[in-house]
């Protein structure tokens, strides 16, 4: 069956859906949300994976290939690899990723490669266990570790993906990076962003913050050979190789938000509401829709109402939010 390309009003094509089967996470990164953690939303008022699988039925006929299964931590939510074993036999569904902190992917590591998992977003911050016990106020540092040792052995294509932050962990910029010498990682260094369930702790033009651009001058002044490689058509970050590395390195501009003119992907959270980008609050409950008994029709067609009125960059989103609230839900609500 062919399926159709579906655009948003900027004509831009959406084909790739961030889906967060749960709001709970194991860790406590205190850049995604606060010490206490967050107010979790009891099982009912989370989707459930009989409602997921119809939106991603719904969403491949539309012409959406590609999902990414974020939370929270998936592997919180139990039965997390038979429904993923499920939504892999979808029809249109041609790719399936996963984003994870690692703490428990390492039992599920041969579940995964059956699957035929197409890659998977490692969270690692830093490689020093004290400052990964103090970013994450937790002490599961090794377990990440040998997650990462499982993800290579299994031959699983693996991005780690860090948030640099000030104060915190720009010293472990350069040994990330030297985890691309003599492995196959994409090591991606992200912009950190206000979404930490308290709000904004820095300003983008504070002295403080680490922009894409002075991430890339970290790298240049070690790695003077450092040289630009093409990205992918919808890639989120700016990718580098250096001479004599297996892996490579990307910097993603979360804050700074340079990545909206080719933005593929829309989100939809635990709780089932869809966001056509990270920075709105929400623009349709997909739960609501399909709990008062909605066809998949009108799913459909309330779906390419909310594509075709999508803003056209994390700053218009952001300007549109109720009562131009600024961003302040943590990311664990959100979908990571």
């Amino acid at each position: 069956m062919k399926f159709p390309t579906l655009y948003d009003n900027h004509n831009r094509p959406i084909n790739y859906v961030r889906l967060a089967v749960t709001d709970r996470c194991n860790l406590r990164c205190f850049y995604c949300m606060p010490e206490n953690g967050i107010k979790y939303l009891p099982k009912s008022a989370l989707l459930s994976y009989e409602e997921m699988e119809r939106m991603l039925r719904i969403l491949a006929q539309m012409g959406v290939s590609k999902v990414r299964i974020t939370g929270g931590e998936p592997f919180v939510r139990r039965d997390l690899v038979p429904f993923m074993q499920r939504i892999s036999q979808i029809e249109g569904i041609n790719q399936i990723h996963l984003t994870t902190n690692g703490v428990f992917t390492g039992d599920y590591l041969p579940q995964l490669q059956s699957i035929g998992i197409a890659s998977v977003n490692l969270s690692l911050d830093t490689l020093d266990q004290q400052r990964f016990k103090e970013i994450t106020r937790r002490d599961d540092f090794g377990k990440v570790m040998q997650t990462l040792e499982g993800l290579l052995r299994y031959n699983i294509p693996t991005k780690i993906n860090a948030v640099i932050m000030a104060g915190k962990n720009t010293q472990d910029i350069i040994p990330l990076t030297e985890l691309t010498r003599h492995t196959p990682v994409s090591v991606r260094f992200i912009e950190e962003m206000p979404f930490n369930g308290e709000g904004a702790r820095e300003e983008s033009d504070s002295v403080d913050f680490w922009s894409f651009r002075r991430i890339l001058a970290e790298l240049q002044t070690h790695y003077p050979q450092i040289y630009k490689i093409p990205d992918g058509k919808h890639s989120t970050s700016y990718n580098y190789a250096i001479p004599h590395h297996q892996g490579t390195v990307g910097i993603i501009a979360a804050f700074s938000r340079t990545f909206c003119g080719t933005c593929n992907r829309i989100r939809v959270t635990a709780q089932g509401t869809l966001k056509t980008c990270l920075y709105d609050d929400g623009v349709l409950d997909l739960k609501k829709l399909m709990r008062e008994g909605a066809s998949d029709e009108e799913v459909s067609q309330a779906l390419l109402y909310a594509f075709r009125h999508r803003p056209k960059d994390g700053f218009e989103a952001e300007a549109n939010r109720l009562n131009h609230s600024p961003v302040s839900e943590s990311m664990s609500t959100i979908g990571g």
